[in-house]
């Protein structure tokens, strides 16, 4: 079996936080990706949610090296990557959230696109016009936005500009962190079929971030469902959103709109605690409606319940809404409830 295209190994990324203490502040900790592994393969969509503030957006620029990793390691192609790997400036792309913001505002459409061309020398000066009008065509727009400003576009486009920026360089590998949640719902959906049909056509993988399970559904292979740093269920879209393993899990379906009366039985009523003070033992288990006493003290592992299913929780299969396995699927993991 050939190495999957990414692999994260136990990756971790602490921020120093000053609070006060008495007259004096304190240096605390916050985790905001605390332990985190998976892999992606090419041509894979991963999709990875979870409520604002767990870390998502992290891990992401964590995993392209745009921040310093505190403990562990990237593999790109089954080869160590460190901080500001000159490979990943090609191989490795972003999207950004807000396509307000993440265009430079004085420099035209043309230029943005074509700078990635030119500082890795990818064509002849003399195609490069060509080339952009290409790139263009490939996300939706026409040759003459080319010298427009981006404030002269509608956010959509504005985001297809972005989405042409990092294609110039024929990554291999896409992270779109809140891709398409400052647009309107009816471009929302325009992005979203651009970014599976230009995977399609050129067998890119992306690491797709949302805080929507709905949106991440659609659009995603694989689900990780990421809690205060550390992820709590892993598996594939269709099983993970049909039949969920995790509480938490369960809590962010039953905020999603169904058509049909089926509704998950678990809700999460609370605020997530303060991402500087985690609870000890499973950091889920202050708002789980199926918490016991061992869940205050021995944190769960990310262990595989089902085939292909991994879930950090001591009683994955039990519970309202726990899937009911077929003999023979259990797994009984390591240490866990049986």
């Amino acid at each position: 079996m050939s190495a999957p295209l990414l692999e994260v190994r136990g990756l971790s990324k602490h921020f120093s936080v000053r609070r006060r203490a008495g007259w004096t502040r304190k240096v605390h900790p916050l985790r905001a990706v605390d332990d985190v592994s998976f892999t992606l393969d090419a041509g894979e969509t991963l999709g990875l949610v979870g409520e604002s503030g767990c870390g998502k957006s992290t891990l992401g620029r964590t995993v392209l090296g745009l921040l310093a990793p505190t403990a562990g390691e990237v593999l790109f192609e089954g080869e160590h990557l460190t901080e500001g790997d000159p490979r990943l400036r090609r191989t490795a792309q972003i999207v950004f959230q807000d396509p307000y913001t993440s265009l430079p505002p004085k420099m035209r459409v043309g230029r943005i696109i074509a700078e990635p061309l030119l500082i890795h020398d990818l064509v002849p000066r003399a195609d490069v016009t060509e080339r952009v009008a290409s790139l263009l065509r490939d996300v939706g727009l026409k040759r003459e936005h080319a010298s427009a400003l981006p404030h002269q576009l509608s956010g959509g486009q504005r985001q297809r500009v972005g989405i042409a920026r990092a294609l110039a360089v024929e990554p291999k590998l896409i992270v779109a962190d809140e891709a398409v949640s400052a647009l309107d719902v009816s471009v929302q959906a325009q992005i979203l079929n651009l970014l599976k049909d230009l995977q399609e056509q050129r067998g890119i993988a992306l690491l797709f971030i949302s805080h929507d399970l709905g949106v991440v559904r659609y659009m995603s292979h694989r689900i990780a469902v990421m809690y205060l740093g550390r992820i709590v269920e892993l598996g594939p879209a269709v099983d993970l959103v049909e039949q969920p393993l995790h509480p938490y899990t369960r809590g962010l379906l039953a905020a999603v709109p169904r058509i049909d009366a089926r509704r998950s039985a678990v809700r999460i009523e609370s605020e997530p605690p303060n991402p500087v003070d985690p609870p000890e033992g499973c950091r889920f288990h202050p708002r789980c409606p199926i918490a016991q006493s061992r869940c205050s003290h021995d944190p769960p592992q990310l262990l595989d319940w089902l085939p292909g299913r991994e879930a950090a929780c001591h009683f994955a299969l039990d519970g309202p809404d726990a899937p009911a396995p077929v003999a023979g699927d259990r797994l009984h993991p390591p240490g866990a409830a049986s």
